[in-house]
C-alpha cells in the first residue's frame, strides 16, 4: 500500500531526528551507599534513573522515562537534533528509503472500511486485478472492517515479509459475493518525485517533495523523458520539501552543474572542511534551470538553490526559503531507537550558512513562519530582513545573503486565492478526497471514456457540483460553510483530486499547476518576458 499525502490523515511525514543515549543499569544491594560515587554526569543520570526502577513507589516505565531525559537533553543543542524512538524506527527508514513492502495500493478508512482509492501502477495488487473502489473486507483470517482497528493497525495486517503472500477477501459493488485475491507483497515506492511534465513546447517540470535514497533515480528518470519531450529549460519545484539525504541532492544538482564547480562545504567543530565537487556525467548543464522554493523549502532543497544560485546557474524563484543550514548524522542507540545528531554546518559555494539563529529556543525558531506573515514578508519583498554584515557575491558579480534562508532572485507573493483558511480547512479535514471518491462510486463508467490528457483539458466541474460538495461538506463536517468566495479555486481542487484518484503519476499537480502563479511567472520568465 502507498501512503498519499491528499488522502490519508496520516500520511508520511519525514521526520528529521537527533539525540544522546541514557543507558545501562547496575546491580546493587538494598544499602543506601550500593552506588559507586558517581564519576560524571552520565553515571548521575543512570543513577537517577535505577532508583526510580527500583525503589520508586509506583510500577513506572523506564523507558519512557529514558526517552523524555533524552528528548529534554536534546532540546537544549538545536532544534534540529532530535531523537527517533524504536517504535519509530520502521517508518523513518521507510520515507528515507523511499520504499516498504506492502500490497500496494493507496487507501483510507471509508464508513470503517479500507477502500482503496487506486492501486498503485505495476504494484501487486494492481497485477492481481485489484481496482479502485474495491473494500478490503479480510486480509487471510482478519477482519478488517469495523472501528476497533485504526489506521497504523491496518497498515500492519496488509505488511509484512517480501513475497510473503496474504489472501484478500475484496467487495466490489456489483459483484454478488465476496472476491478472492492472493496477492503476493512487493516493494512499494513512497514517491519523493510528484510530477514530470512539460508546461510548455520547451519548459519541463519536476516537482520533487523530499530528498530520500530513491529520488535520484526518480528525477533522473523524470529529466531523461523531459529531454526526449524537448526541454532545453526545467523548473524544478522544491516548494514545501523539507530536504533530506545530502548525498542524494549532490548527485541531482550534479545533473546542472559544469565539472568541477563546487556544490558546497562543510564544517564541523574542530574546523574539518569537506567539499563536494560537480563531476562530468550532468545531461542538464547547458540547460536553463528554474528554482522554485517557498517559506517550507529546507535543508537539502536551500543547498540545491544556493548552489545553483552562488554558481550563476538559473534563477531563484519564490519566497526567502526556511533557512536550515545544519548537518545531521544518525546514530544508532543499541536498542532499536536512534538520533540524527547535527555534527556540522554547511556552506554554499560562495561561503554563507543559510541556517536562521535558534540562540532563543525552540519554541520562537519555530514560529519564525508567524513572524513572517505578521511582517509583511510573505507578501511584500521589501518586508525580508537582510543583513547587510551577511553579504556575498557570486562570481559573476550578484550579491547573495546568508543567514537566514535563501532569497529569490525573483520575489512571487503568497497567492491568498488559492492559500486562504477556508481551503486550508478543506484540506486539512480531507474532504476533497472523501466527495472524490463518492462522486466516482455513484458511476465509475461515465468517467471511463475519458483518458488522462482528455480529463486535464476538457473536465468541468460544474456550478451544481459545487453546491453538492458544499452540502455533503456541511453533512460531513457538521459546519455551515457557504462559498461566497473561492469559487474556481475549489473546483480546481476537485478536479485535481479528480484526476488524482483517477490517473495518480503526477495528475494532480498538472490540474492545480493550472492556477499557480509562481509556474505562471516561471514560464514567462521561460518565455523572456
Amino acid at each position: 500500500m502507498q501512503f498519499d499525502r491528499k488522502y490519508l490523515p496520516l500520511i508520511l511525514g519525514v521526520a528529521i531526528a537527533t539525540g544522546i543515549f541514557i543507558g545501562g543499569k547496575l546491580n546493587f544491594s538494598d544499602a543506601p551507599d550500593r552506588f559507586f560515587t558517581a564519576k560524571s554526569k552520565k553515571d548521575k543520570l543512570n543513577r537517577l534513573i535505577d532508583y526510580i526502577e527500583y525503589d520508586y513507589v509506583d510500577d513506572i516505565n523506564t523507558d519512557s522515562i529514558v526517552d523524555v531525559t533524552v528528548n529534554g537533553i536534546l532540546e537544549n543543542l538545536d532544534p534540529h537534533s532530535v531523537y527517533i524512538p524504536r517504535d519509530d524506527m520502521e517508518r523513518v527508514a521507510d520515507e528515507m528509503r523511499g520504499n516498504f513492502v506492502g500490497i500496494g495500493v493507496s487507501f483510507y478508512t471509508y464508513k470503517d472500511t479500507i477502500a482503496v482509492i487506486r492501486p498503485i501502477e505495476n504494484g501487486p495488487s494492481a497485477k492481481a486485478g485489484i481496482k479502485g473502489g474495491d473494500r478490503i473486507i479480510m486480509a487471510d483470517n482478519d477482519t478488517l472492517i469495523g472501528n476497533s482497528l485504526k489506521d497504523g493497525e491496518l497498515v500492519k495486517k496488509l505488511k509484512g515479509p517480501l513475497n510473503s503472500k496474504v489472501e484478500l477477501k475484496i467487495f466490489r459493488k456489483g459483484e454478488p459475493e465476496l472476491l478472492t485475491f492472493k496477492v503476493k507483497r512487493g516493494k512499494i515506492p513512497i514517491k519523493s518525485v510528484d510530477a514530470s511534465y512539460m508546461l510548455t513546447e520547451n519548459l519541463g517540470y519536476i516537482k520533487i517533495n523530499k530528498f530520500a535514497e530513491s529520488t535520484y533515480k526518480e528525477f533522473k528518470k523524470g529529466l531523461d523523458k523531459l529531454i526526449a519531450l524537448g526541454a532545453t529549460k526545467i523548473a524544478l519545484d522544491l516548494r514545501d520539501n523539507p530536504g533530506g539525504r545530502l548525498d542524494i541532492t549532490e548527485l541531482i544538482l550534479d545533473e546542472f552543474l559544469e565539472d568541477d564547480k563546487l556544490i558546497l562545504f562543510t564544517k564541523n567543530k574542530r574546523g574539518d572542511i569537506e567539499k563536494s565537487y560537480a563531476t562530468n556525467r550532468g545531461d542538464f548543464e547547458t540547460g536553463e534551470v528554474f528554482v522554485l522554493i517557498d517559506e517550507n523549502s529546507a535543508s537539502a532543497s536551500e543547498i540545491v538553490a544556493g548552489a545553483l544560485q552562488d554558481n550563476d546557474k538559473g534563477t531563484i524563484v519564490g519566497r526567502r526559503s526556511y533557512g536550515k543550514g545544519l548537518v545531521q548524522r544518525e546514530m544508532d542507540l543499541g536498542d532499536g531507537s536512534a538520533v540524527r545528531l547535527t555534527v556540522s554546518r554547511y556552506y554554499t559555494p560562495t561561503g554563507r550558512s543559510i541556517q536562521r539563529p535558534y540562540n532563543k529556543g525552540n519554541r520562537e525558531y519555530y514560529e519564525d513562519y508567524y513572524k513572517r506573515i505578521e511582517n509583511g514578508e510573505l507578501t511584500d519583498e521589501t518586508k525580508i530582513e537582510i543583513a547587510d554584515s551577511l553579504k556575498f557575491t557570486t562570481p559573476k558579480g550578484k550579491v547573495v545573503y546568508g543567514g537566514g534562508g535563501i532569497i529569490p532572485d525573483i520575489f512571487v507573493p503568497v497567492d491568498k486565492s488559492m492559500n486562504n483558511e477556508t481551503l486550508t480547512y478543506l484540506k486539512r479535514r480531507g474532504v476533497f478526497g472523501y466527495f472524490a471518491f463518492e462522486m466516482l462510486e455513484k458511476d465509475r463508467n461515465a468517467f471511463s471514456n475519458y483518458n488522462r490528457k482528455d480529463f486535464i483539458a476538457s473536465f468541468k466541474v460544474t456550478d451544481d457540483m459545487l453546491l453538492e460538495f458544499q452540502d455533503y461538506l456541511n453533512v460531513r463536517t457538521g459546519s455551515n460553510i457557504t462559498f461566497v468566495a473561492y469559487h474556481e479555486e475549489v473546483k480546481q481542487y476537485l478536479k485535481a483530486t479528480f484526476a488524482d484518484q483517477l490517473f495518480g503519476d503526477g495528475a494532480f499537480e498538472e490540474v492545480i499547476n493550472q492556477r499557480d502563479i509562481m509556474i505562471d511567472e516561471v514560464i514567462r520568465l521561460s518565455d523572456g518576458e
